[in-house]
């Protein structure tokens, strides 16, 4: 069947007409979307096009300079002794092959042409010069080099106009060019015919006088920071070294230690390694201008370094190696120390060529050569900056440094600095303690701290008899300073110190001291209190300063520091999980000032201070652990102890407790029966009083006993097993109880021995008291006018035990070492080092461990050797009797105005000093009266009656601190009855 044309069509989609526009249905987003996109079309079409005709002109510019190089190489090469060759080779630029070929065939047969001195010439000479440079540095090895360098000799030194052409070079980057050429030599050198003119070429500029000072200039900052310089030079370094003109060194300003070129440490060790290579030959024959410009330099260089900068490896791992060093820990004795608080600097490596190179500037017979030469007054104060720097970089070698110092002309440099500089000086002064950080007083800074360290030093082989020396004997040296100039000294010292560690901020002594370089304020405090502590030690064995010279009363309120110093000490309170973890001085300083007053300068604060503050620890120390001084005695520790074995039973039976609780002593008497009666402190001090007397015994080994029968740990091995070393520790811990609870302990020791106690070292001196001869042979050799090597010592020591002596050296390989006039000062230190510390430093070591047990280190070390051993035992001064009498209490039928106590007060004072500490010593157990006077002695000094029978004898109970007198009636009988009874020693009575 036929369809319809136009029939309907349902499966054919209709056409849809829009007559709204082509656009009317798009977005705005689309819009916007489709113009970014036109734009982006247009800036790539932009872009392409542009790239198009930069390629096009780089391209016509490559052709056309393409033309024009071989245009120019055409004419450079038709003649290449002309001036257009000359300009040729000018605009060619850096065409090795031109350059080479110009220079050889010039050097060949046209060496005139090099001679030219016209404008035209010159000007193009110039250019050329830097070209060759260039080439040097990039490529030593090149086969153009030596030509190079010749034609750059002859423009330098036969050219009529030489002196312009090095004045153009020396500002284009001459030396520069030269140092990356240098840098390129072998190390070792090999021989090679480049060397003579590359040294020639070096030095040509320092001809002119006009340039000298640029060009000297130049060539420090350029050539003489070369790492290896003479290594590098070495088949013509002598040649070279002669020719250095060094001697004008004071025409280059000392700013250039700012220069760029000295940023990094390396650029600076090196410059310093190598000026003190070339110059000490020239010591002799330079003129006290650049002499002084020289040291400056130097000390600004090694001012600029941090600390240990220099130091081999070895040392920086052990700085300890100064063989005068505070301190004598070893591995086996090393007490774990809370870490500094400043950040570790990161030191450069250094080459061992390098390295052994810088170990001769701090070397002895470098320091006598430096000496000789700064005699000119104007030298000093340069030599000084120079010493100060010397001794900051080289910790490890500080003490020789010093040392010969002090030696060279008995010490006229000790002198010389204190009368130029430090006695004017307004460092210190009472009336300028605070203006000590003002950037004006930077100039005085270093003679102040130099003398302190110089003096802090000869102090350490100084005897007495040559500290209080007149001159009148020929045989003793005079002491550099005069005991006037020194109580003068000590004075600014106390000052700054005080000053230093009062400071408000802790934070300040870590910034650095204006004009001397990485010197902390900290380093000028530990300055000052290291020469203060040497002096004080000789003040109190000898005193030499006027009363009260060491103390800051007018500046501190007493009452305020001990709150103060209580309060800190409270807050840095160790648990016992941490006591290990011990602050030193300098950290405590840090935290504390008034407890880095007590534990670095405790003489700046009266001692009845001190040992009031030192009371108040322990109270605080008791209150923290709950303890009460008498009460709960009961309760907390019984120990049982056989009156005929008190050491060993409180051995076995002490050692382990805590004797900072309160312990109850029962005694068990001969025949196994407990004593009667509770201990409520008395019996305890009976115990420990009987306990010391028996281990103290110097027929146990332990112990032995100088001429004045102080006392210290034996030396002989049978001293340093673990058993004795037990018993040390023992010992120490008992010690410990003795100071905590108060109690005063009839012994006395050595002072260098007390001096371990404090952590401080053992002085020269202090030898004298322990082996006289020994001492009197290590002054002969100080003062032997001879030559040391005669006497055929060497770095080793004899060690007799049981019969057998033995050789012990004092260094490493000690006895191949010679004892010479060098030497000798650091000899004498280790001998009496060793005897003094060495020998007994296990058993001191053991000792410590107990006793810092029971007393925190920092406690004592606010005390000296002497104030320690009159808190152990009492003030060795004659006895008050009124101050006695005021602080007695009595008993029974006995009262301050009973008949027989009148008579006994009568008697008494009628006593001997020898005879008043022999009653005390019947009557307390120790003959000393108390520190802080009577009333300090616990329990109070007593008397109760006993009985009224005339016969008997007095008797006493020294437990409690009680007299038993009976009630004599006749001043005749009482007096002879008590003489009789403490001359006759007595016995404890229990009655």
């Amino acid at each position: 069947m036929d369809v319809p044309l136009f029939a309907d069509q349902p499966n054919k989609r209709k056409r849809a007409i829009n007559l709204g526009g082509t656009h009317s249905a798009t977005t705005h987003t689309d819009i916007l979307q489709e113009a970014r996109l036109r734009r982006l079309q247009r800036n790539d079409h932009k872009r392409r096009q542009d790239a198009a005709i930069l390629i096009q002109r780089s391209w016509r510019s490559y052709l056309a300079l393409s033309s024009a190089r071989r245009s120019l190489r055409s004419k450079f090469d038709q003649d290449l002794s002309s001036l257009t060759a000359l300009r040729c080779l000018v605009l060619l630029g850096h065409d090795e092959d031109a350059l080479g070929r110009w220079s050889t065939v010039l050097l060949a047969s046209r060496k005139d042409i090099l001679l030219q001195s016209d404008h035209s010439w010159l000007v193009l000479f110039q250019r050329v010069s830097t070209m060759l440079l260039h080439s040097l540095s990039l490529n030593l090895r090149s086969q153009y080099a030596q030509a190079h360098l010749e034609v750059l000799s002859i423009f330098l030194s036969d050219n009529p106009q030489h002196a312009t052409i090095a004045r153009y070079l020396v500002s284009h980057d001459f030396y520069s060019s030269l140092r990356q050429v240098l840098l390129q030599l072998p190390v070792p050198a090999k021989t090679s015919p480049l060397l003579s003119p590359l040294a020639n070429l070096l030095l040509a500029p320092l001809s002119s006088p006009e340039l000298l000072p640029l060009a000297l200039r130049e060539l420090l900052l350029s050539i003489l920071t070369v790492p290896l310089l003479p290594n590098r030079l070495l088949p013509v370094l002598t040649p070279f070294s002669a020719r250095l003109p060094l001697a004008s060194i004071n025409l280059v300003p000392l700013e250039i230690t700012s220069a760029p070129q000295l940023e990094s440490i390396e650029s600076k060790i090196h410059l310093l390694a190598n000026l003190t290579t070339f110059m000490p030959y020239k010591y002799s024959s330079l003129s006290p201008p650049a002499f002084a410009t020289y040291l400056r330099l130097c000390a600004l260089l090694m001012n600029a370094l941090p600390t240990h900068a220099l130091e081999p490896p070895e040392a920086r791992a052990n700085p300890a190696s100064n063989w005068a060093d505070d301190s004598d820990d070893d591995e086996e004795t090393k007490v774990e120390v809370v870490d500094s608080f400043e950040p570790k600097t990161r030191l450069p490596p250094l080459d061992d060529r390098t390295r052994k190179r810088l170990l001769t500037i701090p070397a002895s017979d470098h320091v006598t050569s430096l000496l000789r030469a700064s005699q000119d007054p104007t030298l000093l104060e340069p030599f000084i900056s120079f010493s100060l720097g010397l001794s900051t970089v080289w910790p490890s070698r500080r003490d020789k440094v010093l040392s010969t110092i002090v030696a060279y002309n008995r010490g006229s440099v000790v002198k010389e600095i204190y009368r130029a500089y430090v006695r004017s000086s307004p460092l210190g002064r009472d009336d300028n303690q605070a203006d000590i950080s003002k950037p004006e007083n930077a100039s005085h800074w270093p003679p102040l701290l130099l003398l302190a360290d110089l003096y802090t030093q000869a102090l350490l082989t100084m005897g007495d008899d040559e500290f209080f020396s007149t001159g009148l004997n020929p045989d003793i040296p005079r002491n550099p300073l005069t005991l006037d100039e020194l109580t003068a000294l000590s004075r600014k010292l106390l000052n700054i110190a005080f000053t230093l560690y009062w400071r408000d901020d802790p934070n300040s002594a870590q910034e650095t001291v204006p004009g001397m370089g990485q010197v902390k304020w900290e380093n000028v405090r530990e300055k000052a209190t290291k020469c203060l502590q040497a002096l004080h030690a000789r003040d109190s064995r000898r005193p030499f300063t006027p009363p009260d010279h060491w103390l800051v009363t007018a500046h501190v309120d007493m009452n305020t520091f001990i709150s103060a110093a209580v309060f800190e000490e409270r807050k840095l309170a160790i648990p016992d999980s941490g006591r290990a973890a011990i602050l030193n001085k300098r950290q405590l300083a840090y935290l504390s000032p008034r407890l880095g007053v007590l534990n670095s300068i405790p003489f700046a604060i009266p001692f009845d201070v001190r040992v009031e503050i030192f009371r108040k620890f322990v109270q605080n120390d008791i209150q923290s652990r709950g303890y009460t001084p008498w009460a709960g005695r009961m309760g907390v520790a019984k120990v049982v102890v056989r009156r005929e074995h008190i050491a060993q039973d409180g051995f076995d039976k002490l050692g382990e407790l805590d004797l900072r609780a309160p312990v109850a002593i029962t005694f068990i008497d001969q025949w196994g029966n407990e004593e009667a009666g509770i201990d409520g402190g008395g019996v305890f001090k009976e115990f420990l009083t009987s306990l010391t007397r028996e281990v103290f015994d110097t027929d146990r080994g332990l112990w032995l006993a100088n001429k004045k029968n102080e006392l210290y740990p034996a030396s002989h091995s049978f001293a340093t097993e673990m058993h004795s070393l037990a018993w040390y520790r023992f010992i120490g811990r008992i010690l410990g109880k003795a100071l905590y609870e108060g109690i005063l302990i009839d012994v006395a020791f050595a002072g260098f021995f007390l001096a371990k106690w404090l952590d401080k070292q053992s002085y020269l001196d202090d030898l004298a008291s322990l082996d006289p001869e020994l001492y009197q042979g290590l002054m002969q050799l100080k003062h032997y006018t001879g030559d040391p090597e005669e006497l055929s010592l060497n770095f080793a020591v004899a060690h007799e035990e049981f019969g057998e002596t033995r050789s012990i050296d004092l260094l490493p390989n000690g006895s191949n070492i010679a004892v010479t006039r060098e030497n000798r000062l650091q000899y004498m230190y280790l001998v009496a080092h060793y005897r003094l510390t060495r020998q007994i430093k296990k058993q001191s070591a053991a000792f410590f461990e107990g006793l810092s047990e029971i007393i925190d280190p920092k406690w004592l070390r606010m005390f000296n050797q002497q104030e320690l051993q009159i808190l152990l035992g009492g003030v060795n001064s004659p006895i008050d009797l009124d101050d006695l009498r005021a602080n007695t209490q009595y008993g029974g039928l006995y009262d301050d105005d009973q008949h027989t106590i009148t008579m006994f007060w009568e008697v008494v004072n009628s006593f001997t000093q020898e005879d008043r500490r022999k009653l005390l010593r019947f009557a307390t157990s120790c003959s000393r009266p108390p520190l802080l006077g009577f009333k300090e002695l616990n329990p109070n000094f007593a008397i109760r009656d006993a009985t009224d029978d005339q016969s008997r004898l007095p008797t006493a109970s020294t437990c409690v601190n009680l007299l038993k007198l009976p009630r004599y009636t006749n001043k005749r009988t009482l007096k002879e009855k008590l003489l009789q009874a403490i001359n006759s020693n007595a016995g404890f009575d229990l009655s």
